[in-house]
């Protein structure tokens, strides 16, 4: 995996947006990391150094693996060129498919059933007759 600057990596991941508008997808990541060792992160915490954490930004198209690092310095102004190249690329999605809103029938007056009546259980006893 390739780690870009935040611009190298704008414009390479235009250029997977743009090679996959007819078919294909890009999948883009975004995850806080030290970008150290589990072990190293440990030595530093027992020293009480303090850590920086950065953003972990990856895409790729199946074919190409493209990463950066920002701080959180970077993040902002990342953020807002990220969103400019998304909105330019967002053509090719489908429309969602809503369905109709019902309006408010008043329901249908069903005539009213006159409640059944229970059946009495009635034991037939045969007369015996002598």
């Amino acid at each position: 995996m390739v780690l870009l600057q935040a611009d190298p990596f704008l414009s390479e991941l235009t250029n997977m947006y743009e090679r996959s508008t007819e078919k294909g997808s890009v999948w883009v990541t975004m995850k806080r990391s030290s970008m150290k060792c589990q072990a190293r992160l440990k030595k530093m915490a027992n020293k009480g150094e303090e850590v920086e954490y950065r953003c972990l930004v990856r895409a790729t198209d199946g074919k190409k693996n493209i990463s950066t690092a920002l701080s959180a310095k970077e993040y902002l102004k990342f953020q807002a060129s990220y969103s400019l190249v998304l909105k330019a690329h967002m053509h090719a999605l489908k429309k969602r498919e809503r369905k109709d809103k019902k309006k408010a029938v008043e329901p249908e007056k069903v005539p009213e059933k006159e409640p059944k009546k229970q059946k009495k259980s009635s034991s037939k006893k045969s007369a015996v007759s002598k």
